[in-house]
């Protein structure tokens, strides 16, 4: 079960997940410093990043985990606040640059190629308190970010990401309220704030590719996070079209825009405009773009980056008492079978990434598809001899290998969420996705690889699985 030649496979972390450094040599606070600092139990045990794995220090003890993978890729992100404490680029943190520079140089010197996300979830508090995403004027202070990040590491940075999961923080932190701010704004904020991502994504786009492309010839796309849906009764209509829909809400709110023709799906608008309407709202909730700006976002991106850990069924719940929210628009409700094997949110369902890669292959015009994000948690005490986790990932795999052999998907890279045991957004330290263990009572946070990381570096060796379909 050999992979193509030349596939990608990697190992992925983020900037506030593992660096810790919190304010050190310069860096500004981000919303997760702000937010963590509060308590308030919005985060387990009120644990913080601000040492996490200490990776600001101990990025030699990162780059022996990740020679001792044999990685070809290297997934990690930039801390905006590291290198422009304010979020502008009035104040240039030298001692950010030097850290990235090292990062970026050690793993070409080793034969890893580096992919960089711009931003990670850790917006710089001084954007926040101007408004965040909820504002237009986050626009052009990522565009000018982006072409700082461009314009200092493109000489040698060819694969580039500029927003992780852009689905999940519009409605985490500006609808839900879960994540920083903390502030709820059911219904409205996360569809503003999705508006602003898909804005400011285009425009970097734009950017890279007027001002950089020729000379650094890399490749911008952003990262999506997908849950394949299926639907709850495979006989009933109204949960296939919920299914259908859910995707549409899901998925191809981002994806549509971006890879197809600039514009949000229909069901999207119709749903959310009635919904509205009932609600007495004068327009739709959802902002609608201009045709300069549908444009403008057409076609603006590389490759498709996506982010997939479990599967869910959908069914329809009609919206009769007019609520507000993004569940409520879609008339969808989500559930896991109960037969599956769950670790917390996570249902293992293997067979649910062929689906999902068959549907964005037969969606967006067979593109070029990154899997930027896949992995299995363990809860803490998690075991170095994971041999449970492993078989996940092992099933994973010989999905991945159908999908590229039967289905014909042009997977090309494969990025295992996480190099390292790390913070885990509101679940702090108790999740662990790690390939290697991270001891967060010592000082030292030592690097111990679980039984999954000498497996996936066999894997890595032989480019694939030694067993047959």
């Amino acid at each position: 079960m050999a992979f193509p030649v030349g596939f990608g496979w990697a190992a992925a972390t983020a900037a506030y997940q593992v660096e810790g450094g919190w304010d050190a040599d310069g860096k500004g606070p981000c919303v997760w410093d702000t937010f963590t600092h509060q308590g308030g139990e919005r985060v387990f045990k009120n644990q913080t990043g601000d040492v996490a794995c200490g990776s600001y220090t101990l990025w030699e003890e990162d780059l022996k985990c990740i020679k001792q993978l044999g990685l070809t890729h290297y997934r990690f992100s930039l801390s905006w606040s590291r290198l422009l404490p304010d979020g502008t680029t009035g104040f240039i943190n030298q001692k950010g640059i030097d850290y990235y520079n090292k990062i970026i140089d050690d793993l070409l010197k080793n034969g890893v190629t580096p992919i960089v996300t711009l931003y990670h979830f850790d917006l710089p508090q001084a954007l926040e308190d101007r408004g965040g995403w909820l504002s237009e004027s986050i626009i052009e202070s990522f565009d000018k970010y982006a072409q700082f990040c461009f314009s200092t590491f493109g000489d040698r940075v060819k694969q580039w990401i500029t927003i992780n999961e852009a689905n999940v923080l519009s409605v985490m932190a500006y609808d839900l309220g879960m994540f920083p701010p903390g502030i709820p704004h059911f219904g409205t904020g996360g569809y503003q704030a999705a508006h602003n991502l898909i804005k400011a994504h285009a425009r970097s786009w734009h950017s890279y590719d007027s001002l950089f492309r020729k000379e650094q010839k890399g490749m911008v796309s952003l990262s999506l996070f997908a849950v394949w849906l299926e639907p709850a009764d495979p006989n009933s209509v109204s949960d296939q079209e919920a299914a259908k829909r859910a995707i549409k809400f899901h998925l191809d709110f981002f994806a549509k825009p971006i890879f197809i023709d600039g514009d949000y799906p229909e069901v999207v608008k119709s749903q959310i405009a009635s919904m509205s309407q009932k609600q007495g709202y004068p327009s739709s909730r959802l902002p609608e773009f201009t045709e300069e700006e549908k444009k403008m976002i057409k076609g603006t991106a590389d490759f498709f980056a996506v982010q997939y850990y479990t599967t869910r069924l959908i069914k329809y719940q009609e919206n009769k008492k007019g609520e507000l929210g993004i569940l409520q628009d879609a008339e969808i409700e989500f559930f896991p079978d109960p037969s599956w094997k769950n670790v917390d949110w996570i249902y293992v369902v293997p067979w649910g990434v062929r689906k999902l890669l068959k549907y964005i292959k037969d969606t967006y015009n067979n593109p070029v598809i990154y899997i930027t994000e896949n992995g299995f948690p363990q809860s803490d005490p998690a075991p170095l001899d994971d041999t449970q986790r492993w078989e996940h990932f092992r099933q994973t795999f010989q999905e991945l290998f159908k999908a590229i052999q039967l289905d014909k998907v042009n997977l090309q890279v494969y990025c295992a969420w996480s190099l390292l045991d790390n913070f885990e957004w509101n679940q702090g330290y108790s999740s662990r996705f790690g390939l290697f263990h991270v001891d967060f009572e010592d000082p030292a946070r030592p690097r111990v690889p679980y039984t999954s990381a000498k497996e996936y570096a066999k894997i890595i060796r032989n480019n694939g699985l030694e067993a047959h379909l």
